[in-house]
């Protein structure tokens, strides 16, 4: 089974690929939507959950979704249909680092996808380039809440703290208006439904060749996060505005 078929599983009862909430995703974009007729674009939408969503309650929302998995975008047509906004959402197949839109947006969404860049700043000077005037950008990235372990260290990388993510972002030329880091409840919530989302495919299929691959994976991906990382792994989202729009 491949590693995106196993994401695919353990992100059933949590699509939203991040450990927020239903109402902390809500509030996010409600400050990321202020009028409700903008113009969204996600780079690395996955699925497109953030933009359904925000799709779904404001009906003169237009959207576009940037994602290399050809699976997501399939799903995220899919649901787009189902749900009756497919008409106002353009998805995108290719990398998110090499999209380019003749129109700017109001919006830029990239949370989880920093990888897709090369980072936080990387991540920002790409989402700066497709901002119009006065447009805001929802960005999600890790930190650390605690002094981590090494084994922590070795599975995320060197990460910040709070205090110091924050500054970076705003030394890059950005100015949060809103902000949300996730709670214990929600970064429980998120490793609970993964794995045991995976464990629970596994004990279903028994017959099936991937079963125990799949079990060995909820298992160890537990363990990690039980022994490695729970107790100092942080998750940040900020709705970010331009410092210059204050002299524009």
């Amino acid at each position: 089974m491949t590693r995106e078929q196993i994401s695919a599983i353990a992100h059933c009862d949590h699509p939203i690929k991040s450990p927020l909430a239903d109402e902390s995703v809500s509030r996010l974009l409600e400050h990321g939507l202020p009028r409700g007729d903008e113009r969204v674009l996600d780079l690395g939408c996955g699925t497109a959950e953030w933009l359904l969503r925000a799709l779904a309650e404001r009906p003169h929302l237009h959207a576009e979704g940037v994602d290399v998995s050809e699976i997501s975008l399939r799903k995220a047509r899919q649901a787009a249909s189902e749900l009756g906004v497919g008409e106002r959402l353009v998805l995108h197949q290719q990398e998110a680092a090499d999209f380019g839109s003749p129109q700017p947006f109001d919006l830029v969404i990239s949370v989880g996808a920093a990888h897709a860049f090369g980072g936080l700043l990387p991540t920002l000077a790409a989402a700066r380039k497709h901002l119009a005037p006065g447009g805001r950008v929802l960005i999600g990235e890790s930190f650390w809440d605690r002094a981590p372990s090494p084994e922590a260290v070795e599975m995320f990388g060197d990460l910040a703290d709070l205090a110091t993510t924050v500054d970076s972002v705003v030394a890059d030329g950005w100015t949060p208006v809103h902000g949300h880091a996730s709670t214990r409840g929600e970064l429980d919530a998120y490793e609970w439904a993964c794995w045991g989302s995976l464990a629970a495919w596994a004990l279903d299929h028994p017959a099936d060749p991937a079963a125990a691959q799949v079990l060995e994976t909820a298992n160890a991906a537990r363990s990690d996060w039980l022994h490695g990382y729970r107790d100092s792994f942080g998750f940040l989202c900020l709705v970010l505005r331009q410092t210059s729009d204050l002299t524009s």
